[in-house]
């Protein structure tokens, strides 16, 4: 039913579709008292997410590793609404050191966070590994996130119950979750240039997206936090993401020409699960054209996603 409907247009359940935009999804919201980290806000779908989430008045902090491209971002949202409260801090989320950074110099600003974004990504690269020398993909679209998580989640908690408004994290996920390795996650093999396949590697990394906001959600359900985890599939986006693989994304575009969408239409999921009120409560689940999507079985399994949480958590812990 997703796919029809993200090719048709159709309206969902929620009230909206594939052809909706993010100022469309989150009109009439307030969200002038809410504090939002979005990274990899400094192009696409993460730098519309800014500008749409300041004009409904929240007070938006850029994560991004290019800090003239994201001061050009700012600029232009203070261009279009002179009032907007954005504030830039670098962050390369393949870097553990630099994610850390981001996180002390976060902290130190003594701000309420009330939802994270977590929106970087890379796509399809050739074999690399990250300064900690963990698969560039992996490290990128997940690692580097679920530390970024896990050292705002205590901020995040004592937000809400200061505050009492739901924390929110929303993580970037993507129909290709679908296609990850057989196995699921290369716990054993993750690292390894033998068995290596770029777009494998690409749907293991947003699987472990979801299985990432699925246990994080059923921790935070377990201990009472007033605070969500869910994942969004954003669509396909006419952004730079494939530039890595140029050829494959040209056929792409040319077969599923009718399913791609623009940057607003891209950027409406996010927007949507990270403020709408209709989602107060809503965890653990994973969203498509503004409207609850299933998943693969495997991204539901949850001895994976407790088996990746524990690794992740090793792997954080040992550099």
């Amino acid at each position: 039913m997703g796919y029809w409907r993200e090719a048709t247009g159709i309206k969902g359940p929620s009230g909206f579709g594939s052809g909706s935009t993010a100022e469309q999804v989150t009109e009439g919201i307030d969200a002038s008292g809410l504090t939002v980290i979005i990274t990899g806000a400094s192009s696409g779908i993460g730098a519309e997410t800014a500008r749409v989430l300041a004009l409904r008045g929240a007070h938006v902090i850029i994560g991004a590793r290019n800090l003239e491209a994201a001061n050009n971002v700012k600029q232009s949202i203070l261009e279009g609404i002179p009032s907007a409260r954005v504030d830039i801090i670098q962050i390369d989320v393949s870097s553990l050191k630099s994610v850390r950074a981001f996180a002390n110099k976060f902290l130190a600003m003594n701000l309420p966070l009330n939802i994270l974004i977590n929106n970087a990504g890379v796509m399809y690269c050739p074999f690399q590994l990250s300064e900690d020398g963990v698969e560039l993909q992996f490290a990128t679209n997940h690692l580097g996130h679920f530390l970024l998580t896990n050292l705002l989640l205590e901020k995040m908690k004592t937000t809400a119950t200061k505050t009492g408004i739901e924390g929110r994290i929303v993580n970037l996920s993507s129909i290709a979750h679908i296609g990850p390795y057989r196995e699921g996650i290369k716990f054993d093999k993750l690292n390894d240039p033998t068995v290596y396949n770029d777009k494998s590697a690409y749907g293991q990394s947003k699987l472990a997206n979801i299985l990432h906001s699925n246990e994080l959600a059923r921790r935070l359900k377990a201990e009472g936090a007033n605070v969500t985890a869910n994942s969004v599939h954003p669509g396909l986006v006419r952004t730079n993401l494939g530039r890595h693989s140029p050829i494959f994304m040209a056929v792409l575009k040319t077969v599923m020409y009718i399913l791609w969408k623009n940057i607003p239409q891209g950027t409406a999921t996010s927007c949507y699960v990270a403020v709408h009120p209709s989602l107060k409560g809503v965890s653990g689940k994973y969203f498509a054209d503004s409207n609850e999507e299933k998943t693969t079985d495997m991204a539901r399994d949850a001895a994976l996603a407790k088996k990746l949480w524990d690794f992740s958590e090793e792997l954080v812990n040992s550099k």
